[in-house]
């Protein structure tokens, strides 16, 4: 069932995923594996056999049996807040929901079935250039769909920057995707195609990052669930370019590890040269929505209320996102 991901020809150069890799950590921890001389002492003859192919069924590490992209789906992306914001935002704007929107370097192709699940008027299209994970998401996330649903997500292989024909309410370039293009030029190209997608009053919603703490070469964890722990590696920035390598790493409670399972080389790109690349793509205005403050104030975390701003303030690290106007 791959009708439904249709593949446009697109320069490998402008690939608008980072490029994973499959590395797999694993410390076994199977007593047998440990110590197989003392294991075969204790059982002997046939019944050993029987007995040791159960103790290395049993001790696949998880490394081995979990799915990243599963993974990379519950610790780092939260759709239903995501299409949340921009439902409401484009409310707010416009006086009405969007019914059409794009999701580009979608992946998985989680928001735009968020996005199909909330309406029966609402359609997603999902543009990505790394057909394997348009495969996943489509046998993964399209086909968990009620069947009414599943024919209203479009999954197209294609570069972003050109697939500008279909008019759409909104596109979305969510997780720092964006980040991919290091050249002003190549990001205000794909602003401009952007633009050209977008209906009249419609809107292009995108996040950001940074904070003093976005400059470090650092590793921060984050325990998702019993499970397993996720891993944020900002492993080198260079100061003179703004370009950096970061990797997604999983551990897991049974000691195996998954390095690497998501590597990514971009542009550490500030607010105000987004906001000046998108006035020069042609945007009428930007605006910024800043992550409001908890109440706690022992908590140095947002409250998840994103409003407009112009000032922000100079926390050692936060996201925000970014709205453009056609």
């Amino acid at each position: 069932m791959r009708a439904k991901v249709e593949t446009a020809q697109a320069p490998k150069s402008s690939k608008s995923r980072a490029t994973d890799s499959d590395e797999v950590v694993v410390r076994d921890v199977s007593p047998a594996a440990a110590s197989p001389r003392s294991a075969k002492k204790k059982t002997g003859g046939k019944k050993s056999a029987r007995k040791k192919s159960g103790t290395l069924k049993k001790s696949v590490p998880m490394a081995a049996r979990m799915d990243r992209h599963d993974l990379y789906q519950k610790s780092v992306q939260g759709v239903e807040a995501e299409i949340d914001f921009i439902e409401e935002t484009f409310q707010s704007l416009r006086g009405r929901k969007p019914t059409l929107i794009r999701e580009d370097f979608c992946g998985t192709a989680n928001s735009s079935c968020e996005f199909v699940k909330r309406r029966r008027t609402n359609h997603a299209i999902g543009v990505d250039l790394d057909q394997p994970t348009l495969d996943w998401g489509y046998e993964n996330n399209v086909m968990s769909l009620p069947p009414s649903a599943r024919d209203r997500v479009r999954l197209v292989n294609a570069d972003v920057r050109e697939v500008s024909k279909e008019r759409v309410d909104a596109v979305l370039a969510m997780n720092f995707s964006y980040y991919i293009f290091m050249q002003r030029s190549m990001m205000i190209e794909y602003f401009r195609s952007v633009r050209e997608s977008l209906a009249e009053g419609g809107l292009f919603f995108m996040d950001a990052y940074g904070g003093y703490e976005a400059y470090k070469e650092c590793r921060e964890k984050r325990k998702i669930d019993k499970n397993f722990t996720y891993i944020w590696e900002q492993a080198k920035y260079s100061p003179i370019t703004g370009i950096m390598d970061c990797f997604i790493h999983f551990h897991f409670s049974d000691g195996s590890k998954m390095n690497r399972a998501f590597s990514y080389t971009w542009r550490l790109w500030t607010i105000p040269e987004i906001r000046e690349m998108l006035a020069e793509a042609g945007f009428a205005r930007s605006t910024v929505y800043w992550e409001g403050e908890d109440e706690d104030e022992d908590s140095d975390e947002g409250n998840g209320i994103f409003e407009p701003d112009e000032e922000g303030t100079a926390d050692p690290s936060w996201v925000c996102y970014i709205v453009a106007e056609k």
